[in-house]
C-alpha cells in the first residue's frame, strides 16, 4: 500500500494548504473489513493531511475475526499517524466507537464507517462551518440500501425526530464531526449500533449547535453489514430506556455516574503538527504509537 503525499493533485481541491487550522481525528471503528481497510485508511491519511495542519487516523479493532487487525498494525509501522485499537473481542460498534473518541486528541473529531460507503473528501465542506456550530452531521443525499432497509431507516427517523425532539434527517449516517468540547461534555453508553442515535438524542438535550449536509453514498466495495432487520425490536426497546434515563430518571433509579466519552487533553498532548506546508507536498512526521488493548473507552 502506497503511503499519501498529498499534493496540489490529491482528492482534495478546497482552499489551500489546509481547511482548518484546527487540529483532526479521524476514527474509524472496523470489524471483519480487511477487504476495504487498506483503502479506507488511504483515503483518510489523504483528506485529513490535506485538510488540517495537525491530524491522526485511529483505527479500532472490534475483535475482528479475520486479518483487519494486522493490515492496520503494518499500515502504523510505516505510517506514525495512524494508530490502532484492538479488542480481543467483539464489544459492538458502540465500544468501538467510545474507544476511539476516548483516545482522539484532535480539537475537531470525525468519525465514519471504514466499509468505504462515504466519500470521505467531502469532509472539506464540514470543516470550515465548524466555527458556527458543535456538530456537523451528514445525511445519505441517496442510499445504496436494501428497499427494506432504506423503509425501517426512514421509519425510525421519524420516531427518534418525535422522541428526543431532534429534527435530524438521517440519525444513523456515520458521517460526523464534532468540536471536542462536544464529546467533553456528553457521556456515552450505547455498546452497539444504538449510540448513534444516543449521540443525537444528548447532543440535542443539551442545545448544542446542529447543521446537517448531505453527502454521497455508494454500494459497499466489499463485505457485508453486520446490522440486521431483526435488531429492531431491541432498538426500540433501548430508545425507550435511553428516553427515560435523559428525562425521568427517577423512574429508573440513580445511574453510577459515568464519565464523559472524551477525556480533557493535558499539556503535552496534542497531535504533533505536520513540519512543513508547500504547495509540492506535505511531510507528515509523528511519533509512533503501538497497537494497544483497549476496554471500549471505560
Amino acid at each position: 500500500m502506497k503511503l499519501p503525499r498529498p499534493n496540489d493533485e490529491t482528492v482534495i481541491s478546497g482552499p489551500w494548504p489546509w481547511v482548518t487550522q484546527s487540529s483532526l481525528s479521524i476514527v474509524l471503528p472496523a470489524y471483519n473489513e480487511e477487504l476495504n481497510i487498506e483503502g479506507a485508511i488511504e483515503e483518510a491519511c489523504e483528506v485529513a493531511a490535506a485538510a488540517a495542519p495537525a491530524w491522526e487516523v485511529i483505527v479500532v479493532d472490534d475483535g475482528s475475526r479475520d486479518s483487519t487487525a494486522q493490515r492496520v498494525a503494518r499500515i502504523s509501522k510505516r505510517q506514525p499517524r495512524v494508530h490502532l485499537i484492538s479488542f480481543a473481542e467483539n464489544q459492538g460498534y458502540g465500544s468501538a466507537l467510545r474507544a476511539g473518541f476516548h483516545a482522539a486528541r484532535g480539537d475537531l473529531i470525525f468519525y465514519t464507517d471504514s466499509d468505504r460507503q462515504f466519500e470521505l473528501s467531502e469532509l472539506r465542506y464540514f470543516l470550515p462551518v465548524m466555527e458556527r456550530t458543535d456538530v456537523a452531521i451528514g445525511f445519505r443525499v441517496y442510499r445504496y440500501d436494501p428497499v427494506l432497509r432504506c423503509l425501517l431507516s426512514w421509519v425510525y427517523n421519524r420516531l427518534v425526530s418525535a422522541v428526543f425532539r431532534a429534527r435530524v434527517r438521517d440519525v444513523d449516517c456515520s458521517f460526523k464531526l464534532f468540536r471536542r468540547e462536544v464529546l467533553e461534555a456528553i457521556d456515552l453508553e450505547t455498546r452497539d449500533f444504538f449510540i448513534d442515535t444516543e449521540m443525537v438524542a444528548k447532543v440535542r438535550k443539551w442545545n448544542f449547535r446542529i447543521l446537517q449536509k448531505g453527502v454521497k453514498h455508494y454500494p459497499r466495495r466489499a463485505g457485508e453489514s453486520s446490522v440486521r432487520a431483526s435488531h429492531i425490536p431491541r432498538t426500540l426497546l433501548v430508545v425507550a430506556q435511553m428516553w427515560l434515563r435523559m428525562y425521568l430518571p427517577v423512574l429508573v433509579g440513580r445511574r453510577e455516574r459515568i464519565e464523559p466519552v472524551c477525556p480533557r487533553r493535558l499539556a503535552g498532548q496534542d497531535i504533533v503538527r505536520q513540519q512543513t506546508q508547500t504547495l509540492g507536498g506535505t511531510h507528515n512526521q509523528g511519533l509512533p504509537v503501538e497497537p494497544r488493548e483497549a476496554h471500549g473507552g471505560e
